[in-house]
């Protein structure tokens, strides 16, 4: 009897404190599991510049290939390649000899016919004399004063061709059209070169340089001015290297081309930049950002709190009872890791930024603060 009353004494006890762990466990269960921390900004302003990017291309206000003009052999080169060079420079110099012979035959044959014009000046002088004492016909002296003619249009030919050889006796002389930096010869002292023949070098000049990239006509309807309020002499021209640096000067929107390329529907656009170092090189690939000279006051969240669904772009927010809530957003461009909001936030709301993905819409959650910046 005894033994059995202490058998249920003992079922008790271990009821009792089976049930009480269980009410402690029930006390400390997901009713008091504190709620998930996050960190939101509250919503500002701030002072941002839109920009745009397009892959672009260097090029140089003037490049010049110098091709020879005459034939002859190659016999000197004035300055190695690279080098910095003046207008009117002499570069290359061709043979000369057969040039300055031709010079001198005309000139000759040009003296031969100014001696035939002086005879033919005489007779047809002489002539008219005689014709007035009727010792000739007037025929005879129609037929002086044709010689003379004839001579003198012989003497215009030969004028003509003097100056031929004279420019074809300069042309053995290449010069520098423009000032700038000449580039690789293909030849060497000795070889034949002439019209025909690849072009002697090429000067490139530097300094201001162009940089000039293509953009389609609905981006170009887009940032019109008609519709941003702002004017090409407001608008900032970087170029980015391919290291990813900045150029370290600020160039100018300079032309916008009337022709469209039919193929792309893209028209092409160039900027002018400064080039005093000689940094940006003709030819050379680089990025063309376009940005707003004056920043602009608009309200920006941080890009990590952009979300995107089927629907289109949210945030999610954090309400007076610290709760998540859906906002649908319009965004705008995004600068620097900043979302430009359009529509669908106003100034003092908090926007979660970190956690977005341990929580949900109507979760009470534990808001920290964060810096907008």
């Amino acid at each position: 009897m005894f033994s059995s009353v202490s058998v249920a004494i003992k079922s008790l006890l271990i009821l009792w404190l089976l049930f009480s762990f269980g009410c402690k466990d029930s006390q400390q269960g997901p009713g008091t599991t504190p709620p998930p921390s996050v960190t939101v900004i509250e919503v500002g302003k701030s002072n941002v510049k839109r920009s745009v990017t397009y892959n672009g291309r260097v090029e140089a206000v003037d490049a010049v290939e110098l091709t020879a003009r005459v034939q002859g052999f190659l016999l000197e080169r004035l300055k190695s390649e690279g080098a910095q060079v003046e207008a009117g420079e002499l570069l290359f110099v061709i043979e000369k000899d057969s040039y300055i012979a031709e010079v001198e035959r005309v000139k000759g044959a040009l003296e031969k016919l100014r001696g035939a014009r002086r005879l033919a000046q005489i007779e047809r002088d002489r002539r008219a004399k005689l014709v007035k004492t009727k010792a000739i016909s007037q025929e005879q002296l129609d037929i002086a004063e044709a010689n003379l003619i004839e001579v003198n249009g012989e003497i215009t030919s030969q004028k003509a061709a003097l100056r031929t050889a004279e420019l074809n006796l300069s042309y053995t002389d290449v010069k520098a059209p423009i000032s700038g930096k000449i580039g690789l010869s293909p030849y060497s002292v000795g070889d034949f070169v002439g019209p025909s023949s690849k072009a002697l070098s090429t000067v490139v000049s530097q300094d201001p340089s162009y940089v000039t990239f293509p953009i389609t006509q609905r981006e170009l309807m887009t940032h019109s001015s008609a519709k941003t309020g702002i004017t090409p002499e407001q608008i900032e021209v970087r170029v980015k290297m391919a290291d990813g640096s900045y150029y370290q000067r600020i160039g100018k929107l300079d032309f916008i081309d009337v022709v469209a390329d039919p193929t792309t529907d893209t028209l092409l656009v160039r900027a002018k930049f400064d080039n005093p170092d000689g940094v940006l090189v003709h030819q050379q690939l680089v990025n063309v950002e376009l940005q707003e000279q004056n920043p602009r006051t608009e309200i920006t969240v941080p890009q990590s709190a952009v979300q995107f669904d089927q629907q289109g772009r949210y945030v999610l927010l954090v309400d007076d009872e610290n709760k998540v809530v859906v906002q649908r957003i319009e965004a705008g461009a995004t600068i620097q890791g900043k979302v430009v909001i359009k529509n669908g936030l106003q100034e003092g709301q908090k926007v979660i930024t970190l956690g977005v993905q341990k929580v949900r819409p109507g979760v009470v959650v534990n808001p920290n603060i964060a810096s907008a910046e």
